[in-house]
């Protein structure tokens, strides 16, 4: 792989600064890797001799989890940095703790983030490409295109569908990233939920708002269950856990009356019996161990493409590599 210029700039800290075209190179450039996972020796010698820090200020198992596959499959030096095993317990700054390990002659920074724009913030003072795996309530861009990759795998577009994003939308930064790459991939997007889990202002974001759970299905080609997060919820949003699910639960009766066949994906921990059931989960219109799947495929064409990758030698990097 040659150096050069990323097409996604320097850092990946959202979807809404992209557009439709980048979008879909990172899109385009993950079918790319999606069949290292399935080979016997599962790696590519793209990133040889990059270090790469994931530094992960929340618990994560599936995104810190996906990440590391990727890199490791691109066989870049991987190294895991915790905050609660890190020195911000002693007051330590993120941009001291960054400064730090950047002067140790890394090459990427994946971080996590309980402070919406943290990425970006980063991303502004050091060199090293940065990474937003998750930051408050801002947006979680690889979870974003690894949803897009899947809906697009299951209906061979993005153009047209409909897809309705439903639960606990005020928390989810999910939630944004799949809002900025539907839309500017040319999909319907609408939310579904209490309108107190809503944001302000929907109206201004072009979404449909239904109430009912029953017309949202109604009206999609595909749902994305959020779950409720009730670690960022001090009190008063639902009355309780099963009048949700009895009234917003995505259960096999509701998907059953739907007039057409309504794909599911959920982007994880699942909240079984609450904003989803177990018969649906585990399901045939579920695609949620997919996503999964799509999601180191994804995370490792972001890794190629912000160390300057080129897209159109994916292919042929890989090939070779196979030869």
């Amino acid at each position: 792989m040659t150096g050069g210029t990323s097409i996604l700039g320097k850092d990946l800290v959202g979807l809404e600064p992209l557009s439709a075209a980048q979008i879909r190179t990172v899109l385009d450039t993950a079918e790319h890797f999606k069949d290292v996972s399935e080979r016997r020796i599962k790696k590519l010698p793209i990133l040889r001799g990059k270090t790469i820090v994931n530094l992960f200020f929340e618990p994560s198992t599936r995104t810190r989890v996906s990440f590391e596959f990727a890199q490791k499959r691109l066989s870049a030096d991987t190294v895991n940095v915790a905050a609660g095993t890190s020195s911000v317990v002693k007051g330590e700054t993120l941009v001291d703790t960054a400064r730090n390990l950047e002067a140790m002659s890394i090459d990427m920074v994946v971080i996590r983030h309980p402070a919406s724009g943290a990425a970006q913030f980063l991303g502004e003072r050091i060199s090293s490409n940065v990474i937003n795996a998750g930051d408050g309530r801002h947006e979680h861009p690889t979870q974003g295109l690894l949803d897009l990759l899947t809906l697009r795998d299951h209906f061979r577009r993005i153009e047209g569908l409909k897809v309705c994003i439903v639960g606990d939308v005020l928390h989810s930064r999910v939630a944004r990233s799949n809002l900025w790459g539907l839309t500017k991939l040319g999909a319907e997007v609408a939310f579904c939920g209490p309108r107190t889990l809503m944001p302000p202002r929907m109206e201004e974001l072009g979404v449909t708002y239904f109430p009912r759970v029953e017309e949202a299905l109604e009206w999609a080609d595909a749902v994305n269950v959020l779950r409720l997060q009730l670690e960022r919820m001090q009190g008063g949003y639902i009355p309780s856990l099963r009048e949700y699910n009895r009234f917003w639960g995505i259960t096999r009766a509701r998907l059953e009356a739907a007039p057409r066949p309504v794909l599911v994906l959920h982007p994880g921990p699942m909240n079984r019996g609450v904003e989803i059931d177990s018969d649906v989960a585990d399901g045939p219109q579920q695609v949620i161990l997919k996503q999964v799947a799509n999601g180191v495929a994804v995370r490792m064409a972001v890794l190629y493409l912000l160390a300057g990758g080129q897209p159109e030698r994916a292919r042929i990097v890989k090939e070779v590599v196979e030869a």
